[in-house]
């Protein structure tokens, strides 16, 4: 096996991400447009998507990754339209999209152009999350679109399943479909509840900070295999395990954490970037088997094909934000009033990306007869090109857009108040904790180490006051600030002598891991605790 090609996309993708970092567009339009270009450079590998590889390698850390990192406090409390675009959504997009295909594309069957719809129904978790992130989505907004993300691959993946069975000959009926759909849907959930509870509770057993991480790494193909093995959604199953072990990380160590948290911000930075770049470095295969669709007509069915799937969009959004409120009470009482800014930006930042690709791939090549699958080649093409034109038309403008509907941005002194509070509450908590403590005479500690405790306690309840409060007129840094730099500083000054003792051969190196281990920690606490309050 020759790993030089793999070794380019990594290395090449990664390179091309960290640079995007330096820009005002998001690492993924980047890293797919620097993919259509260097697809057409002679002499490049053939980087054809594997769905063998996508689905059940690469998929599944993904989607745990955002899951873990959303709330499902929020996620819960936006279920209701989570719901509507995740499940009701993806099933509208098919049939509208595959019928549009279907009256568009002369000679392609409906089984054939329906399995095109539901390819390109469900938009990108990955995407969706970095450009929210880049744009400064309204919180709601971003929550709806993760959470449509997360979950709309499963109704997708078996829409599909149907439609491919009918396109090949296998019959299927609509009893059949709602059946499937069903088993994936409730068994990828069972098999996540199923899992959660087990797996957490090695979470919290395991002590060893490798072990908990190597665990860490394995949850979601663990989650993503068993639920397949029985015909579920796999996609479901990882994504119910990582809500559950987000929302319950506090319970796992602290080294843990902080572990956990560097090794998947390189697994997720690695994948995303290869992920991306891969999409655009398929224009070479989904070009090579057109055909009698070369050219213009190609062309035709891609600017079509993607008018259609945008406006599917709005016409779902639409009615599915406001005709609820206007039917319930209930609803109008439980959730925010919208605004017509709301679903526009909903239907615009519809992204796909490479799990459409993914499944659009793992079309079979022949029908039961041993005929070609219809169209196959062009079903590919429209899937690249509606997936190349959400990303770079809707996830280019989608920051002017918003500019553009003057969404409110965010509080910052009211998100800091509220922080001040919660911290001022904590600490007062902790305070009472601690003097309880040492009136037992089994915690007796000499005075200056008591007050070091309070004083500890002091500086974290007041770091985030003195952020609401004056800063240094030289520097532009408050009270907090100078404070953890000129800790960074005495740091540094201690890791430079201790690297000197060493030379000098008056400790080993066992020692000095062991040394700057310690200071790492109260570096690392101290930078996460500027990152917090930045």
């Amino acid at each position: 096996m020759d790993v030089m090609p793999l070794l380019l996309l990594v290395a090449g993708s990664t390179a091309v991400a960290a640079a995007a970092r330096r820009t005002p567009v998001p690492a993924p339009l980047v890293l797919v447009a620097v993919g259509l270009v260097v697809s057409g450079i002679p002499g490049m590998p053939d980087y054809t998507l594997d769905p063998e590889i996508v689905l059940p390698l690469v998929l599944p850390p993904l989607l745990h990754k955002e899951g873990v990192e959303s709330s499902y406090l929020d996620l819960r409390a936006s279920m209701r339209p989570v719901a509507l675009l995740s499940v009701g959504y993806v099933l509208f997009a098919t049939f509208v999209v595959g019928w549009a295909a279907y009256q568009i594309v002369p000679g392609l069957p409906l089984p054939a152009a329906l399995a095109l719809g539901a390819v390109v129904a469900p938009t990108d978790a990955v995407a969706a999350a970095a450009v929210a992130r880049r744009v400064g989505l309204p919180s709601r907004i971003t929550t709806i679109l993760q959470g449509e993300s997360l979950l709309n691959d499963a109704t997708a993946i078996t829409a599909y399943r149907v439609a491919v069975a009918a396109a090949v000959g296998e019959g299927a009926s609509w009893i059949g479909g709602i059946g499937e759909f069903l088993l994936a849907a409730v068994g990828g959930v069972v098999v996540g509840l199923v899992l959660m509870l087990p797996i957490h509770w090695l979470r919290t057993h395991v002590k060893e900070a490798l072990l908990q991480n190597t665990m860490s790494l394995l949850i979601p193909f663990v989650a993503y295999a068993v639920a397949e093995q029985v015909h579920a959604s796999g996609v479901l199953a990882v994504v119910v395990v990582a809500l559950y072990i987000g929302h319950r990380a506090w319970e796992v160590d602290f080294a843990t954490r902080l572990q956990e948290e560097a090794v998947w911000k390189v697994v997720a930075f690695v994948l995303e970037s290869a992920v991306f770049a891969l999409i655009g470095l398929q224009l070479p295969v989904v070009l090579r088997g057109l055909g009698e669709y070369a050219g213009v007509d190609a062309a035709w069915y891609a600017i079509a094909l993607f008018l259609v799937v945008v406006a599917a969009r709005f016409v779902w959004v639409y009615p599915g934000t406001f005709v609820p409120r206007m039917v319930s009470a209930r609803i109008r009482e439980r959730e925010e009033n919208p605004t017509w800014r709301g679903p526009i930006v909903t239907s615009w930042a519809a992204m796909r990306g490479v799990v459409s690709l993914a499944i659009a791939f793992s079309i079979p090549l022949t029908v039961h007869g041993g005929e070609p699958f219809p169209q196959r080649n062009l079903i590919l093409f429209l899937t690249f090109t509606t997936v190349i034109g959400t990303l770079v038309v809707q996830g280019l403008t989608l920051a002017p857009l918003i500019r553009l509907l003057k969404f409110p941005g965010r509080d910052a002194q009211a998100e800091t108040l509220a922080e001040a509070n919660a911290q001022a509450q904590a600490s007062r908590v902790a305070e009472q904790r601690l003097d309880e403590l040492l009136t037992d005479e089994r915690n007796t500690l000499p005075p200056p180490l008591a007050d070091r405790l309070r004083q500890s306690l002091e500086r974290r309840r007041n770091a985030v006051w003195e952020r609401l409060g004056q800063t240094n007129p030289i520097t532009g840094e408050s009270v907090d600030d100078t404070y953890r730099r000129l800790s960074r500083e005495m740091i540094g000054a201690e890791r430079a002598m201790f690297v000197r003792l060493r030379d000098g051969r008056y400790i080993d190196d066992e020692m000095l891991r062991t040394l700057l281990r310690r200071l790492d920690l109260e570096e690392a606490a101290a930078y996460r605790e500027a990152v917090d309050g930045a």
